[in-house]
């Protein structure tokens, strides 16, 4: 089978290829499912914007008119629905669990659309977390879809192990700030994935700087210095600042009102697998 005629679904195909047996190794989704690529976007540290980040980079691939869904593997503290205004419930047919659709088109699935209130804690083991997000894989009718992309929750634990040896990515997108703590957690995340053979795509700089409203200079209020990730060899894809315009609209529910070209480095990155 070529390349581009993958579905990534093994299960449902008949082919001998040369990528096969080391696609055994992961969970295949969905019959019904035609994803072209899986992209996972990370943090070893908590609070760095990671759903921002996410949120974004859909709006900007929806934009240039891609299928794009987002898999919200945060459990425990699921962002995503409220980014994009979403207040209705998971519903079930036969295909398998439907995703809300945003205004625009993308596909969503998180924790939040199968509680009866949004605000109720998910105290669950380890196991039990990764088995949902594991289930947001395997159950979902997702459809056709260019882009799916995964809001891992932070660190280096059970949900990011179970994303990166269940589902076959084409990437990771990693999120950071510029502090020399975030860049000590970030790293270890940073290794994680080196050690199980995940090809980053490049690091995202979030809270990077602040502009005056007044004279439009930058300021970069955690301390200066951008962390080096040069040991790694991945690419900087962009520097995001502290725009409280985007964490407006975040809050509001209306992330898909987001112009701008700041992730565009990033976009064109993904475009390229």
């Amino acid at each position: 089978m070529s390349e581009n005629s993958c579905s990534g679904n093994c299960a449902s195909c008949g082919s001998n290829c040369s990528e096969r047996k080391q696609d055994s190794l992961f969970e295949p989704t969905g019959k019904y499912n035609n994803i072209k690529h899986t992209i996972a976007v990370v943090s070893g540290k908590g609070g760095v914007g990671k759903s921002a980040v996410t949120s974004m980079l859909a709006v900007s691939l929806c934009k240039k008119g891609y299928k794009v869904g987002i898999l919200d593997a945060d459990i425990t503290g699921p962002s995503i629905p409220k980014a994009f205004g979403i207040t209705s419930k998971a519903m079930q047919n036969d295909k398998g669990i439907l995703p809300a659709q945003t205004k625009e088109g993308i596909k969503i699935v998180s924790v939040n659309m199968m509680l009866e209130d949004g605000e109720q804690p998910v105290v669950w083991r380890g196991p039990v977390i990764a088995g949902l997000v594991k289930q947001f894989w395997t159950d979902v009718f997702w459809g056709d879809l260019d882009y799916l992309l995964i809001d891992c929750p932070p660190g280096t634990g059970d949900v990011p192990l179970t994303v990166f040896q269940t589902i076959k990515l084409d990437g990771a997108v990693m999120v950071t700030s510029p502090q020399d703590l975030v860049s000590l957690i970030v790293k270890k995340a940073l290794n994680m994935a080196k050690m199980m053979n995940i090809n980053i795509i490049g690091i995202v700089e979030n809270m990077s700087y602040v502009v005056c409203p007044d004279c439009g200079k930058k300021f970069s209020v955690f301390g200066g210095g951008s962390a080096s990730y040069d040991d790694f060899g991945v690419k900087l894809l962009g520097k995001l600042p502290i725009d409280p315009s985007l964490a407006a609209m975040i809050d509001s529910g209306s992330v898909e009102h987001f112009e701008g070209d700041l992730l565009s480095n990033a976009v064109s990155e993904i475009e390229k697998l």
